[in-house]
């Protein structure tokens, strides 16, 4: 796994409609060393209606869920505007289309890849729209069991589309019993792709777990406060937490890929030297005493007595002369 580990700092709707902050959001995101920042791309009209209820009654301004998609969207020209500040400060610019409308836009924006949230992996016309523009999916599979997964493979599959997986566990926060890290092994058996983990834990240690685990993705949300308003915040990472995080898998990932070999340890012979211990004696003893484990100790440094790890050898054995209390027992001293 010498590949980089891909890092998707979400921001979802934190900007809470606001185009100032989410040009905020870029610039914080782009000093935790994270690979993308992903926004959500929604066009209400396209993507729900009047009855479409919320998930967490969160908003006071908002009587409606469309009303609030409709406060979240952004113009083309606002969205390549922060595309352009993700390419300035070096982040991969990323966004959830949630119609086939957004996937036009975003289109004209220009993404390189597409993420489809965990309630869009069986909304094939979606899968149908994206697939078309040829581009690489990455799929989170949240609400979904491993049937309706089999469903999607098969049809992006037959699409000839370049797909990655993600465990994710929908919901919010998510407790350390829901994260499913043992779900990460079983999607890189049953599909053979790269696979990832998507957090909603508002912790730092699930997706170090999951790197563990052999996540090459890790998606997880951000948000510079975690009593800011909005759906996502208490299930979000800070951004001091982020930079933990991002350094942690960091570092995982350079232990992962410099495996240890523990049949060899010639690097340790001068610290062996100092560390090990040579067989001695704890009493003063006289010629002709005949050695019992009671009269040993072990002191450092090693060689100038027997090994400790063999002081089995010498119990029962004569001593050949007097020695003195604490002094190191050697091969001349006893009666072989």
């Amino acid at each position: 796994m010498n590949r980089r580990i891909f890092t998707i700092a979400e921001i979802g709707q934190a900007h809470d409609g606001s185009l100032g902050m989410a040009h905020a959001y870029i610039d914080a995101v782009a000093k935790t060393d994270c690979s993308s920042i992903k926004f959500q791309t929604h066009i209400a009209e396209a993507e729900s209606s009047e009855f479409e209820p919320f998930r967490v009654k969160f908003s006071k301004q908002d009587a409606t869920r469309i009303e609030y998609w409709k406060r979240m969207e952004f113009t083309l020209d606002q969205w390549k505007e922060l595309k352009r500040h993700c390419d300035e400060v070096g982040l991969e610019f990323m966004s959830s289309p949630f119609s086939n409308a957004a996937v036009d836009l975003l289109e004209k924006v220009g993404v390189k890849r597409y993420k489809v949230g965990s309630g869009e992996v069986n909304n094939f016309v979606l899968l149908e729209k994206i697939a078309k523009t040829g581009k690489p999916i990455i799929i989170s599979s949240g609400m979904s069991s491993f049937e309706e997964l089999d469903k999607t493979v098969d049809f992006l599959k037959s699409r000839n589309v370049t797909y990655s997986i993600l465990q994710c566990t929908t919901a919010y926060p998510t407790d350390p019993k829901q994260y499913g890290l043992n779900v990460i092994q079983e999607l890189k058996n049953r599909y053979g792709v790269p696979v990832g983990f998507s957090d909603h834990s508002s912790s730092i240690e699930s997706c170090i777990a999951a790197t563990a685990f052999g996540a090459q993705i890790l998606e997880f949300h951000v948000v510079f406060d975690k009593e800011m308003f909005g759906p996502d915040a208490k299930s979000s990472l800070t951004f001091k937490e982020a930079t933990q995080l991002v350094k942690a898998v960091r570092n995982i990932q350079i232990a992962l890929n410099h495996p240890v070999d523990k049949n060899k340890n010639s690097q340790y012979l001068e610290l062996k030297q100092i560390f090990e211990k040579s067989l001695a004696i704890n009493k003063n003893l006289k010629k002709g005493h005949v050695l019992t484990f009671s009269d040993l100790e072990a002191k450092k440094p090693k060689g100038y007595g027997i090994l400790a790890s063999e002081y089995e050898k010498i119990v029962g054995k004569k001593l050949n002369k007097d020695l003195n209390k604490w002094g190191f027992l050697n091969v001349e001293d006893i009666i072989d």
